[in-house]
């Protein structure tokens, strides 16, 4: 399923973790992952990102094609412009700021048109691609003649710049590009709750490739050199040793593991099909067909560890089965239980939602890492 359909991923591991390590407050967002690692799939984690240029000392980074400012602690808007030459209503219009908004330290303001550029000149890709050609009319209604236009003495790729649209969270957006949400934190000065606003422009951190094990990709042609091959200049031997032919193993008795419907771990929490099988490079979650008001059933007898809503509103519950096995419903309104209540296999918790999945979100945690619920339900 493509990722820009913003399906609302639960993200729960950090919650997961929060609840069954102690009872010093819930992260009612959802946000605090295992080592501060704020990721929303397998491919994010995986993916290595630059880290964001350094600014002037006035708070610019220069692109060919944009330029961005940076705030420092306390800064608003008006401050940023005075100190970029830049008029404070136009720059707190493009960015959907007041003039005396407070900004975070390192939060990150689009310009909607070129300053004086930096002494270091114009980030360019290290291929030394000419910035005349790159920027073409965009330098010449800066009014000002950049410095060092001709040449960078800085090399990077140039990021994509994001504008949010209304619905879209830190989460989503950084999901769609394969990036983590540290990574778009930490290159847009997002604040600790990672609250991003409709019309926000966002960096989107450059990628750097890298090996499943974190190290460098070596290009094509480069490398070890091919190890040199055995000699056949002697002979292969002539005497065979004569090997006993092995013996056919016994047939299993299929009795023994052969596994009814009605004996899997868990059932289907609702009367439908599956329709987004579990993808751990993209979500970790799957999809179930619901009609509005269908009933949501736990999956298996447990206690309820959660009954909350996530940072978009979408309700939720959790359960806790035991062995650290845990399962989590969304998509879902109408909840009829609550923390700390027993429950059993097959009783009620909820009614799935209208929404245009016309399904309802399942997860399985083992741990606080989500895994395939198939072999659960199977």
């Amino acid at each position: 399923m493509p990722c820009g359909t913003k399906i609302r991923a639960l993200l729960l591991t950090g919650s997961l973790l929060t609840l069954s390590a102690c009872s010093n407050g819930f992260d009612m967002d959802m946000r605090g992952l295992a080592g501060g690692e704020l990721s929303t799939s397998q491919a994010a984690k995986s993916a290595g990102t630059a880290e964001r240029p350094q600014p002037d000392a006035r708070g610019v980074i220069s692109y060919p094609g944009y330029q961005v400012a940076l705030a420092r602690r306390g800064d608003t808007v008006a401050q940023v412009a005075g100190r970029i030459g830049m008029n404070p209503t136009e720059l707190g219009r493009y960015n959907g700021l007041k003039l005396d908004a407070p900004l975070r330290d390192g939060e990150l303001l689009a310009l909607p048109r070129r300053v004086t550029e930096p002494v270091d000149g114009v980030i360019q890709p290290s291929s030394d691609i000419n910035i005349t050609t790159l920027a073409g009319d965009a330098i010449d209604r800066a009014g000002d003649t950049p410095q060092n236009s001709s040449t960078s003495k800085v090399s990077g790729e140039q990021p994509v710049r994001h504008r949010v649209q209304r619905g879209e969270t830190a989460y989503s957006i950084a999901r769609s590009y394969g990036v983590s949400v540290r990574s778009l934190a930490d290159w847009n000065g997002l604040g600790g709750d990672l609250s991003i606003r409709e019309g926000q422009h966002l960096l989107i951190p450059v990628k750097v490739a890298t090996s499943a094990t974190g190290t460098p990709v070596t290009q094509p042609g480069q490398g070890s050199s091919t190890p040199t091959p055995p000699s056949a200049a002697a002979a292969l031997p002539t005497d065979e040793v004569k090997q006993d032919a092995p013996k056919a193993p016994a047939a299993p008795k299929l009795s023994d593991t052969r596994t009814k419907a009605s004996a899997a771990r868990m059932s289907l929490p609702i009367a439908g099909k599956v329709t987004s099988v579990f993808d751990a490079e993209k979500a970790g979650y799957i999809l179930i067909s619901a009609k509005p008001g269908d009933p949501v059933k736990a999956a298996a007898s447990g206690t309820v560890r959660l009954v909350s809503k996530d940072v978009e509103g979408e309700e939720i519950v959790v359960i806790d089965h035991g062995n650290g096995t845990q399962t989590a419903y969304s998509f879902i309104s109408g909840i009829t239980v609550k923390k700390g209540q027993k429950i059993k296999r097959g009783q009620q918790i909820a009614v799935a939602t209208k929404n245009r999945y016309n399904a309802i979100q399942f997860l399985v945690f083992k741990g606080t890492e989500p895994v395939d619920p198939m072999p659960y339900l199977n």
